[in-house]
């Protein structure tokens, strides 16, 4: 084979490998999950099904975890006016990580007519990883405070995972991971005591750059070795 089409062979290999890398580039793994929720309320037991769904968007040194209801859930014997209901819930960490998170949001914007199946706003916190590795996000405890009655609904399906994040925690260390609440709330913590930290942004984003990174590396380091291969071929030639 010739210096020349070495050298583009070799470069040819350095650019795949480099275009496979930044394939497999880990990314956050979400799917909508159907939660059966079982209601404990002021007026007896309630059941209702509500596809959950979770994402994540960086947020500085963690993500911002917001839980969406695709339905409403449980109901009311009365009409509940703007603003008099508050809702709250909690997702189970797994894998990698434990303990839970706290979301909060907003009270109804709007009012809610009796009997009619509560829509619970978007809720979110802030997760901030202190464990490395795949870390799920499932479904916890919804709470709704409404006119001085606090309703309780716990999934008794044992719902999967809404989401999945590859984290990388600073140092590779282990600990609790940090929780906060979402806008309007107070600070939270994990079931385990862990609270949130200062960390060095990480996860899929930053995992897709640096391997993008090592991409470009490989495709130089293939520049590099084919550029010595056609000088080796010139030296050679001029001994001769």
């Amino acid at each position: 084979m010739s210096n020349r089409k070495r050298t583009a062979v070799l470069a040819t290999a350095a650019a795949l490998a480099g275009s496979a890398v930044w394939t497999a580039a880990p990314v956050a793994v979400a799917q909508v999950v159907n939660v059966n929720y079982a209601c404990q309320t002021p007026i007896g037991a309630k059941s209702a099904v509500s596809p959950i769904d979770i994402r994540s968007v960086r947020s500085g040194s963690g993500y911002r975890i917001t839980m969406s209801w695709q339905k409403g859930v449980s109901s009311s014997p009365v009409e509940l006016g703007a603003g008099s209901m508050e809702p709250s819930a909690t997702i189970k960490l797994g894998g990698a990580d434990s303990g839970t998170l706290n979301v909060t949001g907003s009270a109804n914007q709007a009012a809610i007519p009796e009997n009619t199946p509560i829509k619970i706003n978007d809720l979110s916190g802030t997760y901030t990883p202190k464990k490395t590795g795949k870390v799920t996000f499932t479904a916890g405890v919804l709470t709704i405070k409404a006119l001085g009655t606090t309703t309780t609904c716990t999934p008794g399906n044992n719902p999967g995972p809404s989401l999945t994040l590859d984290v990388t925690a600073a140092g590779g260390g282990g600990g609790t991971s940090g929780t906060s609440g979402g806008s309007g709330g107070s600070d939270g913590t994990t079931s385990d005591g862990g609270s949130g930290g200062d960390l060095p942004q990480t996860g899929p984003e930053d995992s897709a750059i640096a391997l993008g990174t090592f991409g470009g590396t490989v495709l130089l380091a293939g520049a590099a070795g084919a550029l010595w291969l056609t000088r080796r071929g010139q030296t050679a030639r001029a001994r001769r």
